[in-house]
């Protein structure tokens, strides 16, 4: 029989011995169920067979093999890059998921193999057909994977250099207003220097590091839920927030019970990535209003400013990575890198909430978030 025919009738076969090859996988298999550890493994084995039946002359074979032949297999490859990607949401690293294609290719051999009586030349042209199939999906599933990697650090960088900047600008200004406000002799205003372009420095070092990420981006990001009060966040985040800037005054309103079951840390994020913008783009920074209103099974956060209102074009991509407004476009000084809105928008997602913004001239601008109690 040949292969691509023997591989089309023992295809449950071979996929019941990559599950089982997949299972002993750990610990990232230990969390998967049977249709999880299977993943693209029917998909490739079937397109693999009929990538071997389709016509091949030589030098298309050469040019296959150097990876400069024509797409004839977009299944093949399309299988082999989503495996590529789930592999690496799922916790396996790049050497267990290539182990499972050598496995794949050794399991398909020895079956095939012994089910041979008689073999002919025709059954090397299958083996020679078969591994082109297979490097073609692993090097897509590869490729697909290198990239998921790239993108999880990109983002991880660009996340970790934006939020550092509040706390270096509220370090910065503090210094300020402490140096204006007492009379340092000696020691005293030598640490106080040193403080200051020590946080220049840093806040050098944030921006080279967001320049470096910034081309390049965006999962889901990991959260750890614990009880807390909402209202207590946004305080603290408006408190947090007027340290560095003394004219700034958020009206804060609260309504119901603000309870519920999140990421203290993730939604500190998300409130001063929303005050911070609010006051950054307001008229008047004393005119942002931050409401929270408790709801049976949700709380509503909402924060309004009034200012030149966000373009009609620009609302379907304000929450993307590195976007940046219309201002900051012509140049204008201003502290975003556009990531701002992004981390917000991946806070809410991770606590399965959803968020609105609405811009007017006359109604201002208005974020809305809905967060559940308990995710």
């Amino acid at each position: 029989m040949r292969l691509p025919e023997f591989i089309r009738q023992h295809t449950d076969r071979i996929v019941d011995e990559w599950e089982q090859f997949a299972r002993t996988i750990t610990p990232a298999s230990e969390y998967l169920d049977r249709a999880a550890l299977r993943d693209h493994a029917r998909t490739i084995l079937l397109a693999a067979a009929r990538d071997m039946t389709t016509t091949q002359t030589a030098g298309e074979q050469v040019a296959k093999a150097r990876g400069e032949g024509p797409e004839k297999t977009p299944s093949l490859d399309q299988a082999g890059a989503s495996h590529g990607e789930l592999r690496h949401t799922e916790g396996f690293d790049l050497v267990q998921m290539t182990s499972e294609f050598r496995h794949l290719r050794a399991c398909v051999i020895r079956l095939w193999v012994d089910s041979l009586e008689t073999p002919d030349l025709n059954c090397f042209q299958d083996m020679i057909r078969f591994n082109e199939a297979i490097d073609e999906a692993l090097a897509e599933s590869t490729a697909a994977y290198a990239e998921q990697v790239n993108r999880s650090r990109d983002i991880f960088l660009a996340i970790l250099g934006h939020d550092l900047r509040a706390p270096l600008q509220a370090v910065s200004m503090s210094t300020e207003l402490l140096m204006r406000k007492t009379t340092l002799e000696g020691d005293a205003l030598t640490c106080a220097l040193n403080i200051k372009h020590g946080a220049r420095h840093m806040a050098a070092m944030v921006s080279d590091l967001l320049e470096l990420v910034r081309s390049r981006l965006g999962k889901r990001l990991p959260i750890e839920p614990a009880p807390m009060d909402l209202a207590d966040a946004a305080r603290a985040a408006i408190a947090e927030a007027c340290a560095g800037n003394p004219e700034c005054d958020p009206t804060l309103k609260v309504e119901g019970d603000t309870r519920g079951i999140w990421d203290a840390g993730r939604l500190d994020q998300l409130l001063q990535n929303l005050i911070g913008n609010a006051l950054q783009h307001g008229s008047n920074p004393r005119e942002v209003i931050v409401t929270l209103k408790g709801e049976a099974d949700s709380v509503l956060l909402s924060v309004h400013n009034y200012g030149d209102p966000i373009p009609e074009e620009a609302v379907g991509t304000i929450f993307d990575p590195l976007v940046r407004s219309a201002d900051e476009e012509l140049g204008q000084p201003s502290t975003s890198l556009g990531l701002g809105l992004f981390i917000v928008k991946e806070v809410v997602t991770a606590h399965e909430g959803t968020i609105e913004v609405s811009s007017s001239e006359a109604a201002g601008t208005l974020f809305s978030v809905k967060l559940p109690r308990q995710i």
